[in-house]
């Protein structure tokens, strides 16, 4: 995945005073809208493609892909859509997996909280909008005075007054139009911290349910290792009985069958804990955990992408947050540069006065004041010619943050792709090395009962037969783990 910033657009920096007042109605400042670069060109995982590896990973991928699939969910393929959100779960093919997102999206407390800032900067926002409008006021003061004019004696009269008061700054020059759209950007950025932490949790919560099936499918393999090597003592047991074999046979068999024995209770200690883990993401006390497809089923539902289109990363979360704060920052660069302009205000009252309630809403006790005012800074270039050159600094740094985050997205997807070829290719070889062995164990079982081959032959057979299923199973979890961050660091865009 090829991606080339030439071509970037810069935050501009504003024209003279000169220009802008014969801009009348137009909001001051750098334009907020982001044209985004042109995507390059697609790029898969291709490191390898010219090594003398490549035809050989391609036809152990070929061979594994033409066995059948076996129970679970046939293979799909995947197509990448920008617009898509959580549907990426059905990727894998796991209910389960989807209702324990759903249920963790619902209850985790990190994700309330983001929720709540949400809420937080869209109040805010709406507070920055009403601003455009004119403010209005009911008001009721009953008041004793006195006053002196001259030299004449004080005077003193009671007021009762009902007035509504109206404030409003004219938005000449759009600068509290830019407080309102740096407002809004604010909130817009808010909300996709609130998609990035949904982005964080589901791809957690995968993780840390792939990591749990990896235990169950190691608890299976050793159950099953335990039980064929039960079988095997005993048929030692018997052969030394009749005097075939030593006793020495007997007991390295006895003590294959603690190896077994031990990694069960080693593995029930982890699953205890990933499923406490994933409780925890869940927003739930620690409990047992609904499985779902086994590793190999969910392995079956994938299909790997080739390619992906570059331009899928500009929808992560943490790109469009940097793209808002971009926006923001020179939203409030016009608002730094209409500090430098006259402002326009307009003020008003009307109501009722008298000396107390009596006759308050006779027409003989209206009164009114309207005022139109205008302020105008004597030196623009001191305090808020450098808030505005400030403000320019500060839309450079956001500009080149968005800059600097999409080209961390583009190297974290195109790892992440490259990662899950690679996957691909070591979990195709880590399959034929499983089917090898369970031959391998089968004819040195055969070979040791016909008294062909001595017990070394079946010990060595059961040892590399389980450290390479344990190993299978791992590279089922990492190869659907690779498939998570793939879809982490395209921003959760696959739907299919």
């Amino acid at each position: 995945m090829m991606f080339s910033t030439k071509g970037w657009p810069h935050t501009p920096t504003g024209g003279s005073a000169a220009v802008l007042l014969l801009v009348v109605g137009c909001a001051i400042g750098p334009s907020t809208t982001v044209n985004l670069p042109p995507p390059g060109s697609p790029r898969g995982a291709t490191a390898v493609t010219t090594d003398s590896v490549r035809p050989f990973l391609d036809s152990l991928t070929a061979a594994r892909a033409a066995e059948p699939a076996g129970p679970g969910p046939s293979r799909q393929p995947i197509r990448l859509d920008p617009q898509g959100d959580l549907a990426w779960l059905e990727v894998l093919r796991d209910t389960q997996l989807v209702a324990l997102v759903r249920m963790a999206a619902a209850n985790n407390r990190d994700v309330q909280a983001a929720i709540a800032r949400v809420r937080e900067y869209r109040a805010q926002a709406g507070a920055a909008r009403l601003a455009l409008f004119p403010a209005l006021s009911a008001n009721l003061a009953a008041s004793k005075n006195q006053v002196i004019f001259g030299t004449f004696d004080p005077q003193n009269f009671d007021a009762v007054q009902l007035t509504a008061d109206l404030n409003w700054e004219l938005d000449f020059w759009g600068r509290v139009r830019r407080l309102s759209q740096a407002a809004r950007f604010d909130y817009l950025g808010r909300d996709e911290d609130r998609r990035a932490a949904v982005l964080s949790l589901v791809s957690d919560v995968a993780t840390a349910y792939l990591e749990l099936r990896e235990l169950d499918a190691s608890v299976t393999i050793a159950e099953q290792t335990l039980a064929s090597r039960r079988t095997t003592l005993e048929l030692a047991r018997q052969r030394f009985a009749q005097g075939v074999i030593s006793e020495l046979d007997v007991r390295l068999f006895e003590s294959e069958l603690a190896v077994p024995a031990v990694l069960l209770a080693d593995l029930a200690r982890l699953r205890g804990a990933k499923e406490n883990q994933l409780r925890h993401l869940l927003g739930q006390e620690p409990g047992p955990v609904p499985r779902g497809l086994t590793l190999d089923a969910a392995v079956q539902a994938v299909a790997v992408p080739d390619s992906l289109p570059a331009e899928l990363v500009l929808r992560r979360p943490d790109v469009v947050r940097a793209q808002r704060d971009w926006q923001a920052a020179a939203a409030r660069v016009g608002v730094a540069l209409g500090d430098r302009l006259p402002r326009f205000s307009l003020t008003g009252q009307y109501g009722t006065q008298r000396p107390d309630f009596t006759g308050l809403f006779e027409s003989s006790a209206e009164i009114y004041t309207l005022r139109a005012g205008i302020s105008i800074p004597l030196f623009p270039d001191g305090i808020p010619g450098h808030r505005h050159e400030a403000a320019q600094a500060r839309a450079e740094q956001a500009r080149a943050g968005y800059e600097q985050t999409v080209l961390g997205a583009l190297r974290e997807a195109d790892d992440a792709l490259a990662g899950l070829r690679f996957r691909r290719d070591q979990l195709a070889a880590q399959e034929t090395q499983v089917l090898a062995l369970r031959r391998a164990l089968a004819l040195a079982q055969q070979r040791y009962e016909s008294g062909v081959s001595s017990y070394l032959e079946v010990l060595d057979a059961q040892r590399a037969l389980l450290g390479a299923e344990l190993g299978l199973v791992g590279g089922r979890r990492a190869y659907l783990g690779a498939t998570v961050a793939l879809y982490r660091a395209l921003g959760g865009s696959w739907r299919d």
